[in-house]
């Protein structure tokens, strides 16, 4: 495709055109409805029930399945690595790549023989056919003279006891090539997940114990041990929490866009040029640089969704900057890795672990996005203000003159086009109203074809992905390296198709987790658990004081354990593993104990992301270390500084759900299974009130930044630290007369530390 790809091993190059196939695929099965052209379609070719798009998942999803696990046996081959590092186990390498596509094979022939729309082995033998013959006759006798459609039939012919081998055979090869595409973090979580399902069905079996957690829901399937394993071994095949249910469903149909959309945007020369925008925007600012590096970070990410990926991408130009305006290395890092990883909580793209978020919360799209805006802002406004306190401190000055390098040319100001008119076409479809749109002036202005295909695709998420990746192709082309290398869009395209590969094999032993649990019932007993204790407990005793568990308490227990599990489990991992890992386990607790089911995702969700910059294993503060070439340790502990609101905001709106602006953070499943409003609140927004706790929340994280950067208008002395940090909880409390009080201790903070500022200030001079 270009001197690049041509330098890489054939096997890689392999993988580069399969995975470029791929992506037309993938983009046919996505493409939005069109009027007119599915019936020409049908007409040309004569098929009258031809889909050229949205094709049905049973037939679709198991050569995807083999396709994408060919691309990474190619792209990730054990063979060519230990050729070099360990030539006398090439062999093995190579037995190992050959078994990865053998497994996915017999995956794919697994799901054909056991899913009831298919039945490929009855199909064979012709069993099928005589099953919906019987079926059809008997429905005759129904009513004379009236044919009713036939029942599908169950499989005759299954994979039987050999679905136990075959599944296991299949989790050690993924699981291998997770390790080695994504790491170990992800494979022992999901390895004790497994272990965990096989030791308690083998103590149900033998009756070693009758505790509640090392019993499985085996049990509740009769006295036959081995037909209930063979059964949920069946499960996993087949069911919406196997390895082709609603994960594959999320890569295949929804995100697949998106993911496309963020290898083109990597590959183009908009991203700079944003970066370029951002300098001349924020170069007044006494932290111009950090300050663009954050602008461009939040935009750059929202369209990527990974925070190496943002880090790395942008890290490279914005780093640097911040260096050469005088802020320390740790803190340059800091900043960009807390903004990068910010990216995925932002609005209106956010990553792949948003359209999970909506998979499962089962809440549309447009309204996740509308739910995570004010959050979002929030932790950016705070990431500004912490660089704000920053360059006082360090007594960084405004750049003003613009570095050579980074001044924006004719050029970059086309360049421009690329970023934006994407961006924009989303949130044109995304927030846009059917009716609206068909009602509106560009009904008389374009041709009525083109605007039902707009209409069609307003408020739906995939289609907006589609249409912003039509429009990013041509655009890509304003620039002039790429219409001289016009193969760098394919490339991009193809390296897209590898990204999705791997997504996919990562999605993999997220649904192993989610299988799994399932089958062995631990979520449901976890949470009867807890709640039954949080019922009978009365007080817990802490340093030698008794706290009483009334009211809020039992939700801050429930949520100081969702943040802390969302942070171990997400050390190491992508934010879709760490959010789901979390979600599974105690998204049912949180909702038990008077949070919205959706706010609890949310919750998770956003501690999910704060991982990728908590020590001990902060990959995004990592990556940002590998740019400024300081302790990677120091960095995590200084974007953990800097982005420290990801950590509080989500208590925020745990205990405040208006912030999510959306009905289902306020609605909660009652105890007779009815899905009602929480207490005190209409479903509606009460414009006024939210005025009121934006204003409570801006000036608690006004507060909090200055606390952590011990830096206001001067030093502040540790006295000034800890107040600060008692009025943010203060101002932000619900009882009305304890808000009011931290609101008056935060004013009078504020305003004796800069009077004794402007004091020093005057003196100064004198004193010279």
């Amino acid at each position: 495709m270009n001197d690049t790809t041509n330098m890489k091993p054939k096997g890689q190059r392999i993988a580069l055109f399969l995975a470029f196939a791929l992506v037309l695929v993938g983009m046919v099965n996505t493409l939005p409805e069109i009027p007119g052209l599915q019936a020409w379609a049908r007409e040309i070719t004569g098929i009258p029930f031809l889909r050229i798009s949205g094709f049905p998942q049973e037939f679709f999803f198991p050569p995807l399945f083999v396709l994408m696990m060919v691309i990474v046996a190619l792209d990730a081959s054990l063979h060519r690595s230990w050729r070099v590092s360990r030539p006398k186990r090439a062999w093995l390498g190579a037995a190992l790549d050959i078994g990865l596509v053998v497994a996915a094979l017999l995956g794919a022939l697994g799901f054909w023989i056991e899913i009831d729309s298919v039945c490929l082995i009855d199909q064979i033998t012709g069993e099928r056919a005589r099953l919906i013959a019987d079926a059809l006759e008997r429905s005759e006798g129904l009513i004379p003279g009236i044919t009713l459609e036939a029942e599908v039939p169950a499989c005759q012919a299954r994979l039987g006891i050999w679905a136990l081998p075959l599944l296991f055979t299949i989790i050690l090869l993924f699981f291998l090539y997770n390790i080695r595409v994504w790491g170990l973090p992800l494979v022992i979580v999901a390895s004790v997940v497994v272990l965990y399902t096989v030791v308690t069905a083998l103590i149900w079996v033998f009756g070693l114990s009758d505790n509640n957690f090392f019993l499985t829901k085996l049990g509740a399937d009769g006295g036959d041990a081995m037909a209930a394993a063979v059964q949920k071994a069946t499960n996993v095949f087949i069911t919406p929490d196997g390895f082709m249910g609603r994960f594959m469903e999320i890569i295949i149909n929804q995100v697949f866009p998106y993911v496309v959309l963020g290898a083109l945007f990597g590959s183009s020369a908009g991203g700079t040029s944003l970066i370029k925008l951002a300098v001349r925007v924020t170069r007044n600012l006494r932290g111009g640089p950090a300050h663009a590096a954050i602008v461009s970070s939040a935009m750059f990410g929202t369209i990527t969704g990974g925070p190496v990926t943002n880090v790395l991408s942008t890290g490279r130009l914005t780093i640097p900057m911040m260096r050469r305006n005088g802020f320390s290395p740790q803190f340059a890092g800091g900043v960009e890795a807390a903004a990068s990883s910010g990216g995925q909580i932002m609005p209106p793209v956010m990553g792949i672990a948003a359209f999970v978020l909506v998979a499962l919360t089962a809440v549309p799209y447009t309204k996740v996005i509308t739910a995570a805006f004010i959050p979002a802002i929030a932790f950016f406004f705070s990431i500004f203000l912490a660089v704000m306190f920053q360059a006082r401190r360090e007594k960084v000055e405004p750049m003003r003159d613009i570095p050579d390098d980074l001044i924006m040319g004719r050029q970059d100001w086309r360049n421009l086009w690329i970023i934006f008119l994407p961006i924009l076409a989303i949130l044109f479809l995304l927030l846009g109203n059917k009716d609206a749109i068909g009602q509106s002036w560009l009904a008389a202005l374009l041709p009525q074809v083109l605007v039902q295909t707009i209409v069609n695709a307003a408020g739906d998420a995939v289609s907006a992905g589609w249409w912003a990746v039509a429009i990013l192709l041509p655009l890509m082309f304003l620039d002039p390296e790429t219409r001289a290398k016009p193969s760098k869009v394919l490339v991009a395209l193809g390296e897209g198709g590898i990204l999705i590969s791997r997504l996919f094999l990562l999605l993999f032993a997220v649904s192993i987790i989610a299988a799994f649990l399932n089958e062995s019932g631990l979520t449901g007993e976890l949470t009867r658990a807890v709640t039954s204790w949080l019922a009978q407990v009365s007080s817990v005793h802490v340093f030698g004081f008794e706290i009483r568990i009334v009211g809020g308490v039992y939700l801050m227990v429930a949520l100081i354990s969702a943040m802390v599990c969302a942070i171990l489990l997400g050390m190491g991992m992508p934010t879709v593993p760490a959010y789901v890992n979390v979600a599974l386990l105690l998204g049912p607790l949180l909702a038990q104990l008077g949070v919205s089911f959706f706010t609890a995702n949310m919750f998770v969700f956003y501690f999910a992301v704060a991982s990728a910059i908590t020590p001990p294993v902060a990959v995004a503060a990592f990556a940002a270390a590998s740019i400024t070439r300081t302790e990677p340790m120091r960095t995590a502990i200084s974007a953990v500084r800097v982005g420290i609101v990801m950590f509080t905001i989500p208590f925020v709106f745990a205990w405040y759900p208006e912030l999510l602006l959306i009905p289902e953070a306020v609605t909660i499943t009652d105890e007779a299974g009815r899905r009602v409003l929480m207490d005190g609140y209409t479903g509606q927004t009460d414009y006024g009130a939210l005025a009121v706790l934006l204003c409570r929340l801006l000036i608690a994280l006004y507060l909090i930044a200055s606390a952590l950067a011990r830096f206001d208008q001067a030093t502040l002395k540790p006295w000034e630290i800890m107040l600060r940090l008692l009025a943010a909880i203060l101002v932000l409390w619900k009882a009305p007369l304890v808000f009011i009080a931290g609101g008056a201790l935060a004013i009078l903070l504020v305003a004796a530390h800069g009077f004794q500022a402007s004091r020093a200030g005057k003196q100064l001079p004198s004193s010279g």
